[in-house]
């Protein structure tokens, strides 16, 4: 039977005789076509999948292409900003050094007490009570909580607390309380947590 047969014998079969247990006695055109159609279904699905799984290459190149550029432009922007950085951190170490000279050593404390004690007699203050508490360590810098228990007028405590900035050491205050010990006196008791700073060596 020759090709132009097998075609008009195609137009006598209908679609419901076709079937997947007798695929071995189609038409020779139905098995051309059908052929045909699962080679180019098999050709686009491949072609599909494999261009997809380039397209995804893609994507993560040029992500990192975007993140390669970011870090050249730091890079660049660093390096011709090096000296200007070497100059900065020698003036940051210099800044650092100042600061850790205001931090009082264990030996210098009581000195810092006295000072305390005569900013407050300077503003006319009684001061009842200076007590040392725990030390209280941190990364860099240990806490030295000092707690002060003063009597005085109320512009007297005003002038007592400003005065505090002007010592020689860095004392921070905190926490304070103000009550009146009766109404028929101008006299206020304060009680305030000062802290006051000193740099931790290594050892600690």
């Amino acid at each position: 039977m020759n090709f132009l047969e097998s075609l008009k014998s195609l137009n006598e079969i209908s679609l419901s005789d076709l079937s997947l247990d007798n695929t071995g006695s189609w038409p020779a055109p139905v098995k051309v076509f059908t052929g045909i159609l699962v080679f180019v279904a098999i050709v686009v699905a491949g072609y599909y999948y494999h261009l997809e799984s380039l397209e995804n290459q893609l994507r993560q190149v040029e992500q990192t292409e975007v993140e390669l550029k970011r870090d050249f432009e730091k890079k660049a922007f660093e390096a011709a900003n090096l000296e200007a950085y070497k100059a900065q951190l020698i003036e940051m170490q210099e800044s650092f050094g100042a600061l850790v000279s205001q931090l009082p050593s264990d030996t210098e404390v009581p000195g810092l007490l006295e000072d305390i004690t005569n900013k407050g007699e300077v503003n006319g203050l009684q001061i009842d009570s200076i007590d040392l508490l725990d030390e209280q360590k941190q990364e860099f810098y240990i806490e030295l909580p000092i707690e002060i228990n003063a009597v005085g007028s109320y512009h007297d405590l005003g002038a007592f607390i400003s005065g505090m900035a002007s010592l020689p050491r860095i004392v921070t205050l905190h926490d304070f309380e103000i009550v009146s010990p009766g109404e028929q006196t101008h006299r206020l008791e304060m009680r305030i947590l000062a802290k006051t700073y000193r740099y931790r060596d290594d050892e600690e």
